[in-house]
């Protein structure tokens, strides 16, 4: 089946992993909402691109931690295409720390936007999936959704929380055409990792590629990056008719992490 008309609201969608999906499904002639923060003027670009592609495509700012902002732009997204197809839940922060000096207020946002803002979107796409009877929400979990590292308590408990509520969403809604499925990448070489590199390779007095290697593929088996690109070919064969039956579960893009 085409997926070409169909229309996908991608959350984070102005960078990374996020931007990668939207364009990916932008290619099937897909319209796009996106969302995130970013200078305006980039965002446009960003927004302008996706139509060159042959397709409409709108930009809302709705704030992940604020219900009453996600609420608007499920509404907006249906008043402006009639239908919300395909809801890409991808949005998430990252804060490193013992827990004893974390900050509460950083744990309180981390679950906000990185497990409750699933919530709050899926809660308001459900109704308009089941009425025109076909959906596909996609979760964009982590590795950290299946194992743990040290440090990470926020971010390791919303991504759990995330394939939870992946689960249960998808038996609740399993006999009225929609999947409910979560994808958990591993280490992504994004353009904010990259830059990351040079200053640890510094700190650590270490070379770059030994960086790569011993400390951000230290647990990818293959010892490569997964890429944007392949996150975003995983969404898209979730959203095609050969995943039909493949619904309440994740797919891991992990280099083998998870597996060891």
């Amino acid at each position: 089946m085409s997926l070409k008309g169909k229309t996908a609201l991608v959350t984070g969608s102005t960078s990374g992993i996020g931007l990668g999906i939207a364009q990916e499904l932008a290619t099937q002639g897909i319209n796009i909402v996106m969302n995130g923060f970013g200078d305006k003027g980039e965002i446009e670009q960003l927004r302008a691109a996706l139509e060159e592609k042959g397709i409409k495509a709108i930009y809302n700012s709705a704030d992940m931690t604020k219900p009453d902002e996600i609420t608007a732009m499920i509404e907006e997204t249906i008043k402006e295409f009639g239908t919300l197809d395909i809801l890409v839940n991808n949005a998430g922060i990252q804060n490193v720390a013992p827990v004893e000096d974390f900050p509460p207020e950083k744990w309180d946002e981390i679950i906000a936007i990185n497990m409750s803002s699933n919530f709050h979107t899926t809660r308001a796409a459900i109704p308009h999936m089941k009425k025109q009877g076909w959906g596909r929400v996609i979760n964009i979990a982590s590795v950290h959704g299946l194992v743990a590292s040290p440090f990470k308590s926020a971010y390791v408990t919303a991504k759990h929380g995330v394939l939870g509520f992946t689960k249960t969403i998808a038996l609740e809604v399993a006999q009225d055409n929609i999947t409910v499925n979560a994808i958990c990448p591993g280490y992504v070489l994004t353009p904010l990792v990259e830059k990351q590199i040079p200053d640890t390779a510094k700190a650590r007095g270490i070379s770059e590629e030994e960086v790569r290697r011993d400390v951000l593929l230290a647990a990818q088996w293959t010892k490569k990056f997964v890429t944007i690109e392949q996150v975003a070919g995983t969404a898209l064969f979730l959203c095609s008719d050969y995943a039909e039956n493949i619904t309440g579960t994740h797919v891991s893009v992990d280099g083998g992490w998870s597996a060891a």
